[in-house]
Parts: structure tokens; sequence; C-alpha cells
């Protein structure tokens, strides 16, 4: 596997990745019109233009994963980490989130999550994230956000939400 920035040419890849790996998301909410499978490629696009994505790639060249971040005000916002279905729970997600955090140096880093995401979390809080606020979307969906700081980058652990 190799990890690099993503191109414009990519785009198309990635979101099709995207539809692929938001079909767990979909059925753990019982929602299949979740934002990450209503985008189109324009919104890529327009996401693409203000942001950073990287991806990473097989040996045969194929993306297997992805993961986007913007800046703003010292936070980079890291979104739509994602990862081929049948290859999640190796470590691609991992070093795709360790490798946006080295090319995008912030002093803060910022994601969220669905409550129900317990996997997500999971990899969130072993990578140094810790809960920090939780938003009540719909009776079905709460989204948790996790932060990273310097004071915390290397804790693995988890807090109280405030």
């Amino acid at each position: 596997m190799r990890i690099t920035k993503a191109d414009y040419n990519d785009l198309q890849d990635i979101l099709d990745l995207q539809y692929l790996a938001y079909q767990s998301e979909a059925r753990l909410y019982n929602d299949p019109n979740i934002p990450p499978l209503s985008q189109t490629l324009s919104d890529v696009e327009t996401e693409f233009e203000t942001g950073v994505f990287i991806k990473a790639v097989n040996e045969d060249g194929h993306i297997i994963g992805s993961v986007r971040a913007h800046s703003d005000n010292g936070t980079l916002y890291i979104g739509k980490l994602i990862v081929r279905p049948d290859l999640q729970g190796q470590g691609i997600g991992t070093e795709l989130l360790k490798e946006i955090e080295r090319i995008c140096p912030h002093e803060r880093y910022e994601l969220f999550t669905g409550t129900k995401s317990a996997l997500n979390i999971k990899l969130y809080e072993r990578v140094g994230y810790v809960k920090f606020k939780e938003q009540t979307v719909s009776n079905d969906l709460i989204f948790v956000y996790l932060c990273k700081t310097k004071a915390n980058k290397n804790k693995a652990s988890s807090s109280v939400l405030i």
C-alpha cells in the first residue's frame, strides 16, 4: 500500500469508493440518504478546491482508501475517512489519518461521527482523539465530535464530554 496526495483525476474513483464505504453507515442508521451517499462529483470537486485529499492505493494502483480535510482558524477539520469494506480493520484508516495529520500539521484536529459508529470512535480514540461534544441531529442520529491537540496528541484515551 502507498499513501499519496490525491489529484483531480482521482475524484470520481474516491466518490465511487465513498458510496461503497458508506453503505454500512447507511444500514447502521437505517437511512439510505445520509449525506455521503447523496454527494455528487461536483460537490467533491468543490471540496477538493478548498481542501486536501489523500488516497491509499494498492499494488495495482487502485484506490482502497481516502481521507480529506480543510483548515479553518488553526484547526484541521478531517472528514470522510473511507476504506474499501473488504479491507477494513487492517490499519489502512489509521495510516490515512496519521498521514493527513503529518502533511497538514496544525495545533488542533477535529472530526466527527455518529454515536452508533463504535468502530470509528474506537479508531479515533486509539490514535489520540478525545470526545468533546455531542450534537443531536434527529431521533436516530447523534454526532460525537472528537479532537486532538498538541496536549493530547500522544494520548490514546477517552474523556468525559463537556
